[in-house]
């Protein structure tokens, strides 16, 4: 997402370039582009014209430091003011009690029961919760298998009522039973609807005030723009909910709603989500996406994947083998599928600062590495440990095995030795350990 805001955004900024200092004469342009980019990415227009009026007012008659120039002075005043619009600051969850209970909320089609099956890994395997599923939406069709479905991924039991068609009920015989069996977290499903409707908002009420939850999720669909926004005014003047969650971010969206949705119900969003995979869900932080909106990426958060993977005992091991040039395609294969396990490889690569725009317009999926994949588990257990056997006859074989060409192998081939010699320069050097941490 952001793609175009921060190419927009980008030329806004070259208009500075040559001046000695920021005034209302040079900067006037500038923040035109700055309100067309707010706005052209479904931005509200009284929220684009408040951001520049107030860029405006910290910028003009700024002493510009000998180190920077006027641009790189207006890309931190616009930074500032976007980390502000945002948010400011993470927003945590009120998961302290114990039963502590989340109710998610709304609009069908918005991704909620797949959001709740990401919420319940997370909180399992983030802050060590026991949680339980709770399957409310007792309209749309085969909802509550999915739940169960989900629920199978991530290991966390669904509470379910058969042929029970009150949610209100069976919220509530769903905390009681978490109190009885030893649960300490509550997540609750609810339905949605096409469309807001009153009979939805009395529902969702009726199941608030029957659990009381400590905190209220309204989830929305990203790709909605400013209709995202409405909504979640209307459910917010209903439910008064605790935070935001924003859906379907890998999707064709421009960004309106993160960036308007904090100013119109002044609450938080607390997560964002990405994909149908379990592990696409992260914190919201408003500085980090402030910094990828201006094409700065965002390392810590690539850092941050990369530890949730990191084994320091497998790390070990590999060093060793590595330092002894022992290092074959069962290890290969092995590191990718860690890369796999850290999220969308386009999303990986648009967090490495100056790397976002590159790759904006490639076709990179969770398919990247197929190829890759399919020719190495082509491969004999001899070939794979020990590569130099690997003839034109072999590499013929595999190529046909894997529904790639010789071409395809060769290349392969070519990467692993380049790869291999990388990383025994690493370990020469002892660069390897010190990533790890060691002395």
């Amino acid at each position: 997402m952001f793609e175009n805001l921060s190419e927009r955004l980008e030329k806004s900024f070259k208009l500075l370039k040559g001046q000695g200092r920021i005034s209302e004469i040079n900067i006037a342009e500038t923040l035109k582009e700055v309100r067309r980019a707010l706005l052209d990415a479904d931005v509200n227009f009284k929220i684009a014209k408040q951001f520049t009026d107030t860029v405006k007012q910290k910028a003009i008659g700024q002493e510009v430091l000998n180190s920077v120039n006027p641009s790189q002075m207006m890309v931190k005043i616009v930074h500032d003011e976007l980390v502000d619009l945002m948010g400011g600051d993470k927003n945590d969850l009120n998961i302290k009690i114990n039963p502590s209970i989340i109710l998610i909320a709304g609009l069908q089609g918005s991704g909620k029961t797949t959001f709740s099956g990401k919420l319940a890994k997370w909180v399992k395997t983030k802050r060590g919760k026991n949680p339980l599923l709770v399957a409310c939406d007792v309209y749309r069709p085969a909802a509550i298998e999915q739940l169960k479905i989900i629920g199978e991924q991530v290991e966390v039991p669904v509470y379910t009522e058969d042929g029970n068609m009150n949610p209100i009920v069976i919220a509530r015989n769903a905390v009681k039973e978490a109190k009885k069996t030893g649960y300490d977290l509550v997540i609750i499903d609810t339905a949605g609807r096409l469309a807001i409707d009153e009979e939805m908002m009395k529902e969702i009420s009726s199941v608030k005030d029957a659990v009381n939850p400590h905190e209220i999720l309204f989830v929305v669909d990203s790709m909605t723009g400013q209709d995202a926004v409405n909504t979640a005014r209307e459910f917010n003047e209903r439910l008064n909910f605790d935070g935001v969650v924003l859906t379907k971010l890998d999707g064709d969206t421009r960004g309106g709603a993160a960036l308007s949705i904090k100013s119109v119900v002044n609450k938080p969003i607390k997560f964002v989500s990405s994909g149908e995979k379990m592990e696409a869900i992260d914190i919201f932080y408003p500085e980090r996406m402030a910094d990828r909106i201006l094409g700065m990426g965002d390392i810590v958060s690539l850092v941050e994947k990369a530890q949730e993977q990191y084994d320091s005992e497998e790390a070990r091991k590999l060093q060793k083998r590595i330092s002894k040039d022992q290092f074959d395609f069962n290890d290969f294969i092995t590191q990718i599928q860690q890369i796999k396990k850290m999220g969308n490889v386009k999303d990986l690569m648009a967090m490495i600062p100056g790397v976002g725009k590159a790759v904006k317009d490639l076709d990179i999926d969770d398919n990247a590495f197929k190829g890759i994949e399919a020719i190495i588990r082509s491969m004999t257990p001899e070939e794979r440990t020990n590569p130099v056997v690997l003839n034109g006859s072999r590499r013929k074989r595999i190529a046909t095995g894997s529904g790639t060409s010789v071409q395809e192998v060769n290349k392969l081939l070519k990467q692993f030795d380049e790869t291999k010699k990388m990383m025994k320069m690493m370990t020469k050097g002892g660069n390897v350990a010190k990533l790890m941490g060691k002395k």
